[in-house]
């Protein structure tokens, strides 16, 4: 039952939200008067009354009932503040139930939906809450706001292998940044993603022009949008075939970027040092092994599903590079898991040593598999990875021809 001050108050919020004046509310079935006493809480609703005013709100009856996790301003500060698994339901519940709040609410409740689903890997969920984020933005019309939706997006779509669609996005959020002369912040994050999607796409000499104004756009500091940079130069060197130019990147990004900044990324910075030094040639094992290491102790404290699987993934890379194949067999299974948490392009990686197995084994199902690998890889425009998966058919031909 509908009861007062609450639904008053829960009345009030959907006028306003609706930018009804109580006259225009009211219209012709009720008296403005009789209105006023019913959002103050003086007089309490009849069915009749609760009935006429959800339909000239355009709502459901029900939907003046006070949501069980409360408003979303109250819910999105739980999640802003403890970023708890169940804050993070309630503001999802609470983002359901009040579609009618502003755009700029409904923004940034998305924003962290979108950022829990990216911790969590799951880059599906995060897809559909950044293009909601992302139509919010023309809403809200705030630049940054924008640029940083657009942003999030582009890095989401290259993490699920929408190389395309990601270079749209990554390539209007620059554009918008430059045109709207924004902060440094916002031009670093925005070359971060186009950086990115350029080197995947096979646009290496692009990808080289943007890296080099990034890190030109943070030299000086040390903090994490430092260490993204020099993450990202790395990888684009890694790509043309640079590889002490990348790991001469990397690092200075390992020495001087502090865990106290953000143990997350001192983390994966690690990881992405091991995997450089498989995919060096000759590959690197005993570097590999002590990045691998070093990472290992802090998933302890950080460890999320994602984590955890691309950690069992290096550790499967590992075990093959040291031709120990048993061992890669048992750890790629922990890597796949029952839901895979990683990027398309880690994903990729698991099927390609999969395959270097059954090659191994002498299973024909592996060079068709490869191959099929790389092909899709060119259909989906991703250029830089089908060029990876054909070196590494070829690799494994002449291994199995020599042996």
């Amino acid at each position: 039952m509908l009861r007062q001050p609450a639904f008053g108050h829960r009345l009030r919020k959907l006028r306003t939200a609706k930018g009804l004046s109580q006259t225009a509310l009211a219209g012709e079935g009720m008296s403005t008067g009789y209105l006023s006493r019913l959002e103050s809480g003086a007089r309490q609703p009849t069915d009749r009354a609760v009935t006429y005013l959800a339909g000239r709100l355009g709502l459901e009856p029900a939907d003046f009932e006070e949501p069980a996790t409360g408003s979303l301003a109250h819910a999105l500060t739980l999640a802003a503040s403890t970023g708890s698994p169940d804050a993070i339901d309630s503001l999802r519940r609470a983002l359901a139930a009040e579609g009618h709040e502003s755009a700029v609410l409904r923004w940034q409740a998305l924003w962290l939906l979108a950022q829990a689903s990216r911790l969590q890997g799951d880059h599906v969920t995060e897809r559909a809450q950044l293009a909601e984020l992302v139509g919010l933005g023309e809403e809200v019309a705030v630049s940054e706001l924008r640029v940083r939706g657009l942003t999030r997006f582009a890095r989401c779509l290259r993490s699920l292998g929408e190389i395309l669609p990601a270079l749209d996005a990554a390539f209007e959020a620059h554009q918008l940044a430059q045109r709207e002369h924004l902060g440094v912040e916002d031009r670093a994050t925005v070359l971060l993603a186009l950086v990115s999607v350029q080197a995947e796409a096979g646009r290496t000499g692009d990808a080289r022009l943007h890296a080099d104004e990034l890190t030109a756009l943070v030299e000086g500091r040390s903090d994490a949008l430092w260490a993204e940079a020099m993450w990202t130069a790395a990888a684009v060197r890694m790509r043309q075939g640079d590889h002490h130019g990348a790991l001469a990147c990397l690092e200075e990004a390992l020495d001087r970027f502090s865990s106290h900044e953000d143990l997350v990324l001192w983390l994966r910075l690690r990881q992405a040092a091991a995997r450089l030094h498989l995919q060096m040639r000759p590959a690197d094992p005993a570097q590999a092994q002590r990045r691998i290491t070093e990472a290992e102790a802090a998933l302890v404290f950080v460890g999320t599903p994602s984590l955890r699987q691309y950690q069992a993934a290096l550790k499967a890379e590992l075990a093959f590079a040291d031709a120990r194949y048993d061992d890669a067999r048992t750890l790629l299974a922990e890597a796949v898991g029952d839901q895979p948490r990683m990027t398309h392009r880690d994903q990729v990686r698991l099927s390609i040593l999969r395959h270097q197995l059954q090659i191994l084994d002498g299973d024909p199902a592996g060079v068709q598999g490869l191959r099929d690998l790389a092909q899709q890889a060119q259909d989906d425009a991703n250029i830089d990875l089908a060029a990876e998966i054909w070196r590494m058919l070829a690799e494994a031909l002449t291994q199995t021809t020599h042996a």
